[in-house]
């Protein structure tokens, strides 16, 4: 490879990288065992059984070094089986949204599409607005962070949902945490590998959890799951699905399974044997085939979106070239996608907001990119603009809704005039009675409680 001027190689594999020089048609036989064993995911289901962080809690427990927040029969559990064999129990009920910055941000749709979702089942939870972000953005994109600032965010913002009930005269351990973003979800469960092996950090971290009056009995605690919330609307998928009113059968969907959810710490992440048979990531692909629409293959499923751990800051045009190139031109051409959908607060954004400045090099793909959660929510009879909120995508959504059959001016014209309702001071719709976005944990003073 040359860059075309001086014959200069530029190709960041040091001097001993050779050209193979083969043609297209040798170098796919020459790769065809990698993508047959990456499809398979051999490199990782022939290894021998690794060591299981729920062991490692358990004796700890037992030997009086940590407090494990179970998740308990109030929570409703269903079990799922992860890419090893192990169970995973994901609660479904009495769950404390852990929110996220970047959705709340950038797509907004994508969290309010999930209470929603869970209002329609009547389901508990709590959405209060003690808790901070994971600081895993800050980590990987400028490695200014440190493993023991990591682990501290991650255990206070954990103590935060055990003790939340509190406030409403409910137990401790009543909610269950829920992450919504995908780099918080792979960050947690990276931090609580390191919790687990490492006493030294254990011992870092307890005193500074102690000053801020987040041990219990003196002690860290440590969840007994790192649940995503598309793991819920997995186990959830065939319920969802009966609540589906728009058919979605004539729509080819294409899967973006991101990085920090399934490449890191891939042992807890679920695979079902109902799903592709179990060659994918079960999430996100398993609730578009329960709702009838068509999961579509294509050759770069397993690249990143570009966003990455690092790139999106450091070199921001390999990350647009990547969303552009490897993953949206690939899905429009080859797999005849209508939309893509994805379950990650980074490459959704990644996904959906790069497509503008492609129009500038003539790739105007306009490919919707939604999360699982919204594109479900769509098909069970949300409101496009005011749960869906669709308006905040930068790529256009109104073809596939004329698609899919929604009227979408219409909806659009109800948005309108419900906006210019608030304008003027009227009655705004929410999803839950905001009086119950409180905070329980230290420090907390009960509110005066509105009366009616």
């Amino acid at each position: 490879m040359t860059n075309g001027t001086g014959g200069e190689r530029f190709t960041g594999h040091g001097a001993e990288w050779r050209d193979s020089n083969l043609n297209a048609a040798d170098a796919q036989v020459a790769t065809a065992w990698v993508e047959q064993r990456i499809n398979k995911r051999a490199m990782l289901t022939t290894k021998q059984r690794v060591d299981d962080v729920r062991d490692q809690m358990w004796q700890l427990e037992k030997e009086g070094e940590i407090v494990v927040h179970r998740v308990n029969d109030g929570n409703q559990p269903v079990m799922a089986k992860t890419l090893y064999g192990w169970d995973k129990k994901i609660p479904t009920n009495r769950l404390w949204h852990h929110k996220s910055c970047g959705q709340c941000g950038n797509i907004p749709g994508y969290p309010t599409s999930l209470l929603w979702m869970m209002n329609q089942f009547d389901l508990e939870y709590l959405d209060e607005t003690d808790q901070t972000s994971c600081t895993a953005w800050n980590y990987h994109g400028s490695g200014i962070g440190n493993l023991e600032s990591l682990a501290a965010v991650f255990l206070r913002n954990f103590h935060q949902a055990y003790v939340a009930a509190k406030a409403e005269g409910k137990p401790e351990g009543y909610y269950y945490p829920l992450v919504h973003c995908g780099t918080s979800f792979g960050n947690y469960k990276e931090v609580r590998g390191y919790l687990l092996s490492s006493a030294t950090l254990r011992e870092k971290v307890k005193k500074i959890l102690g000053k801020l009056g987040r041990l219990v009995d003196g002690k860290l605690l440590i969840p007994e799951e790192i649940v995503h919330y598309s793991e819920w609307v997995h186990v959830m998928r065939k319920r969802i699905a009966e609540r589906q009113v728009i058919d979605a059968s004539n729509i080819r969907a294409t899967i973006h399974p991101a990085c920090h959810v399934y490449k890191m710490v891939p042992q807890d992440v679920i695979y079902d044997e109902e799903v592709l048979e179990g060659d994918r990531v079960a999430v996100s692909t398993g609730v578009v085939e329960a709702l009838g629409a068509q999961a579509i293959d294509y050759s770069t499923w397993y690249d990143c979106c570009g966003f990455g751990f690092r790139h999106i800051i450091s070199e921001r045009e390999f990350t647009r070239s990547f969303a552009i190139d490897r993953k949206i031109k690939v899905a429009i051409e080859e797999a005849k996608s209508d939309v893509m959908i994805g379950h990650d607060t980074g490459c959704i954004t990644t996904l959906d907001k790069n497509q503008w400045i492609g129009k500038a090099e003539g790739k105007d793909y306009e490919l919707p990119v939604l999360a699982d959660i919204q594109f479900a929510a769509l098909l069970c009879g949300a409101h496009p603009y005011k749960i869906v909120q669709s308006h905040w995508h930068a790529s256009a959504t109104e073809k596939l809704f004329e698609k899919l059959g929604i009227d979408w001016e219409a909806k659009k014209a109800e948005f309108e005039k419900y906006l210019e309702q608030i304008q003027a001071g009227g009655e705004r719709e929410t999803l839950y009675d905001p009086r119950r976005m409180i905070t329980g944990g230290p420090g907390y003073k009960p509110v005066h409680q509105i009366e009616g």
